[in-house]
């Protein structure tokens, strides 16, 4: 299984570009048949376009319409065990805390279904939740502003929850172009997270079971981790 997370991005093909390797293996995975490869997203309510956006995505990705079967729910309901059933995981982006509430009902279903083999890919809060300790949002530390407010998801504290549990570090997302890798330092550093890395946009990390983690795309990876002289931070380029 491999795990491809995109640190988001407005550029339709390069990140249908970064999602083609993903596209490959829910075929593989599927034989010979049509893969189902399953688009989740949790939309605000006045949310009129992420449905076609994402599609797009996927399409530039080389996947077909056939092969695609959309997920689409508002804030505060929820996932079944059924909506999981599927060759792929496409998880997409918007608010962090709803998706993973949305998620709330399925977590171990969805661990158990990447160990057994199935790709999922995240994209912004897609990537986020995929981490253990999820950090999903806020601004603050000790009351201390650590990144702009329009990077919050509306939440005032930096908020660390526990997520689906596919990585064991936490993931922030749209690092240069937000800059929340100052987010993602505040938390290492306040001790909310003990590491995690923070992917720009246009940008993927690829974990595999079967290889060490690579970068993808037009921008960098910044590792964050804990040490005795403070945090540490390492740049991970393609």
């Amino acid at each position: 299984m491999s795990l491809f997370l995109l640190g988001g991005g407005r550029d339709l093909a390069r990140c249908g570009d970064l999602l083609r390797p993903f596209v490959a293996e829910a075929r593989h995975r599927a034989a010979d048949r049509a893969p189902v490869i399953a688009l989740f997203l949790v939309l605000e309510a006045d949310d009129d376009s992420s449905v076609a956006r994402f599609l797009a995505m996927l399409e530039a990705a080389g996947a077909t319409a056939e092969e695609i079967r959309v997920e689409s729910i508002v804030e505060g309901e929820v996932y079944d065990a059924a909506a999981i059933d599927a060759d792929a995981l496409f998880v997409g982006g918007g608010l962090s805390p709803a998706y993973l509430n949305a998620f709330a009902h399925v977590r171990d279903a969805v661990i158990d279904r990447v160990r057994e083999g199935v790709p999922y890919a995240g994209f912004s809060a897609g990537s986020a939740i995929a981490a253990g300790p999820a950090l999903v949002g806020g601004y603050r530390v000790r009351g201390v502003e650590v990144v702009s407010e329009d990077a919050s998801e509306e939440l005032d504290a930096i908020d660390v929850r526990p997520g689906l549990g596919l990585l064991d570090f936490a993931v922030d997302v749209h690092a240069a172009q937000w800059g929340t890798l100052s987010r993602l330092v505040a938390a290492v550093d306040a001790g909310l997270v003990a590491d995690g890395v923070a992917i720009d946009e246009n940008t993927a990390l690829v974990v595999s079971a079967q290889a060490a983690p690579v970068v993808r795309g037009s921008g960098q990876v910044w590792r964050v981790e804990s040490a005795a002289s403070g945090v540490n931070v390492q740049v991970l380029r393609p």
